[in-house]
């Protein structure tokens, strides 16, 4: 390579460089500002940091952790937040650029509505019905948290929990979450909301067919079929 094409090179890459930091909003924007930060559409720096890219210290110090979702960067209230709870106040860092990007060219190819629960503190992040909306189908609708239960922070879908893996909900059985889970306390289940059964009652049939065990009474009766108990059959 000759010594002037090396020097054209380097002009070039030094025009380049002095572009880039004179005029970043046209070299290397990767899309037009959202709405609200149209004002700072030259402004690169207002939160960008050389080389780093964009700072989440820059925008705190607009964008005060403790107003987010209850009023603006003006001071004004908020007619319809985004959400019932504003919930900024109660994540473990402010680390804005974790869940937001405001360039549409970025947006473009950013995944949506992917909020890392892992962001909140241990006491927000299991109340889950302050930020989302119960579903409204038949089961959800008996049901008052507990999601974590069945659910996971990183999908909804699918659910983790399958009840005929434990208890059959045939016939008669086929009754409300209440009925056997009392207070919504699905880690626990009762037999006796229906039953006529005492528990002086239970032991004594049981200890008369030398049953000793007789305490989760779905471990031996997994249906509404009286024939279908374990042991009975020959199953272990």
């Amino acid at each position: 390579m000759s010594r002037t094409l090396k020097w054209v090179l380097l002009i070039n890459l030094v025009v380049l460089a002095v572009l880039t930091f004179a005029y970043p909003h046209l070299m290397v924007g990767p899309g037009k500002l959202i709405p609200g930060h149209k004002q700072l559409d030259s402004d690169c720096f207002a939160c960008h940091v050389s080389f780093t890219g964009a700072d989440s210290r820059k925008c705190v110090a607009c964008h005060k952790p403790d107003d987010i979702g209850r009023v603006s960067t003006k001071g004004a209230a908020l007619v319809k937040p985004l959400t019932t709870t504003p919930f900024h106040q109660k994540l473990v860092s402010q680390d804005c650029v974790s869940c937001h990007s405001d360039h549409a060219g970025v947006k473009r190819y950013k995944l949506h509505g992917n909020f890392n629960h892992a962001l909140l503190k241990k006491e927000t992040a299991d109340q889950c019905q302050t930020c989302h909306k119960s579903p409204t189908d038949a089961l959800h609708k008996q049901i008052t948290g507990n999601c974590a239960q069945c659910h996971t922070q990183q999908k909804w879908t699918p659910a983790t929990f399958d009840h005929d893996k434990f208890f059959v909900l045939d016939r008669d059985h086929n009754a409300s979450c209440v009925t056997c889970h009392v207070r919504n306390d699905y880690s626990r289940f009762t037999c006796y909301g229906c039953h006529e059964h005492t528990p002086a009652n239970i032991r004594r049939e049981h200890i008369k067919e030398g049953i000793r065990e007789f305490e989760n009474c779905v471990e031996c009766h997994r249906s509404s079929d009286e024939d279908d108990i374990k042991g009975k059959r020959g199953d272990d």
